[in-house]
């Protein structure tokens, strides 16, 4: 059986600038600095994530165990929050509103690979959700995906598809299971 799949040719693919490799070099040491600043101490984790060119608003609360790759893709909204071991795969623009909680364990991935290209090109696709959005503990968001204003991913749900407002979205895939009001 002859393989579809080129790895030689992904690995040896360029996925990041160099200037973007310093800067992941610089964000990996400053990341332990963040990791180590003690939990209500929103507002200097806040800070250095603007010094790596995060876009964040006010009296948003991050918590110290969040994991936030490529810092410079992320805007978060004014009062939201980020939950214990929250991971922010933010390879593409990751673009979170005002009064949203993403919650513990939850996963916002904007990246994948292109599975129809042997060589798996890297596909770095924005994640957008609205304001006044609950990620529930666990839930999954994947890359390209639009989670509209006042909806709710419940607990364990994995949204591959665009959540409209106002919904409660639950399963894997995420379906709407009814309107929020």
């Amino acid at each position: 059986m002859t393989s579809s799949v080129d790895i030689a040719a992904n690995r040896a693919s360029v996925k990041y600038s160099i200037g973007e490799l310093v800067a992941r070099a610089a964000w990996g040491l400053a990341s332990v600095l963040f990791w180590l600043i003690p939990r209500p101490f929103h507002g200097v984790r806040r800070g250095i994530l603007r010094l790596f060119g995060a876009r964040v608003g006010r009296e948003v609360h991050i918590h110290p165990t969040v994991r936030i790759f490529l810092p410079w893709q992320l805007s978060i909204g004014d009062e939201s929050a980020i939950g214990d071991r929250a991971i922010v795969y933010a390879l593409g623009p990751v673009t979170i509103g005002c009064r949203t909680t993403v919650s513990q364990h939850a996963h916002l991935c904007a990246g994948s690979h292109d599975y129809r290209d042997p060589g798996f090109r890297l596909l770095r696709l924005p994640i957008t959700i609205g304001d006044e959005v609950w990620v529930c503990a666990d839930a999954f968001v994947g890359p390209g995906t639009l989670v509209g204003d006042r909806a709710i991913v419940a607990a364990r749900a994995v949204v591959v598809n665009d959540v409209p407002p106002g919904t409660i979205v639950a399963g894997n895939p995420a379906c709407v299971i009814k309107n929020r009001d």
